[in-house]
Order: structure tokens, then sequence, then C-alpha cells
């Protein structure tokens, strides 16, 4: 079995798309998922799974959709590739407030033209690698311009982003 952090995107951010996480946890252990386990309300799943990646994500989609009616996107990291993310910490040097630090996860590799193609960092840093954004921003999400920025169309892809705090409890927690 390996073991997994599930993070859904676009959960419980307001009164629509709520997963209850309780439930949740219910449903994967019914399901037959191991060590089932949520971190905060934000959709931060830990578990213990067999399948590969890419169906494991299929999979708890499915699940989500059928037990709370919604389409919810999954992105999954192992307990070591999320480890590794939160060693690599590339704009650490410059944080001040981890709260305001963040990364965005994304299902497949970003494409290397797509992140050539990336604009100039404003109001902050960023850094594209791998699989990941790193994002650090001193004035806040709502008070800076990459904050707005649509990173998915500048990328291709979607993903789902957790502040520097959440990133390294996971780590944690998945240890």
């Amino acid at each position: 079995m390996t073991s997994y952090v599930a993070l859904l995107r676009a959960v419980n951010l307001g009164p629509t798309r709520r997963v209850a996480m309780p439930r949740l946890r219910e449903v994967l252990g019914e399901r037959g998922y191991g060590s089932v386990r949520t971190h905060l309300a934000s959709g931060n799943v830990l578990l213990e799974s067999d399948l590969p990646e890419a169906e494991l994500a299929r999979q708890l989609s499915k699940v989500i959709e059928e037990e709370f009616s919604l389409d919810v996107p999954v992105v999954l990291r192992t307990a070591g590739e999320l480890a590794d993310v939160a060693a690599a910490d590339p704009l650490g040097h410059l944080v001040t407030d981890p709260s305001r630090y963040s990364v965005t996860f994304f299902p497949e590799p970003l494409d290397p033209e797509r992140v050539a193609a990336a604009p100039e960092a404003e109001g902050g840093e960023y850094v594209l690698r791998g699989r990941e954004l790193y994002l650090w921003l001193p004035d806040g999400l709502i008070n800076s311009p990459m904050g707005t920025w649509k990173w998915d169309r500048i990328l291709g892809q979607a993903g789902t982003n957790r502040n520097w705090n959440t990133v390294t409890k996971l780590v944690e927690l998945s240890r």
C-alpha cells in the first residue's frame, strides 16, 4: 500500500460545494482505502491504496460525486512526493509569513513552453517546478496582482492550492 495525500479542488470554500470530512472519511473507509484521515475542512485526505495515481484520482472523484453529488477534481501526491515538495522550498528564504506562501499542485507535469511563456512576477515571487507552483505573496492573496492571475489558463491545467502551513502539516501527518 502506498501512502497518498489527496487534495480535493475547490471544496468547502463557501455555502456550495460542501463535502463533510467525517462522512468522507467514513465512505472512503467503507470502500476499502486504508488509514483514512483528513486535515482541516479544505479537502485534504490522507489514505493508503495500492492503486496507481491516475486510477486512484478517478476513483476518489467518482466516490465524491456519488456521495456528495459534486464533480471534484482530485490531485494526488505520495507521502514521499509531498515531502520532496516541502524540502525543495525554493522561496523559503524570502518568506516572512507562511500563511502568504503557498503551493499549487497540478495533476500533470507543467508544459515547459507554458512555463517559459509565464509572465514576470508582480507583487511577489513564484517558481514553477515539476507539477507545482510555489507562490510567495507578501501582501496576501487579495492584495497581490499575482493572486488574481488565472494560473489555470497560464499553465493550461487546473490545480489546487494549499498554504505553506497546510503543506508542512500534511507532510508531518503523512509520515
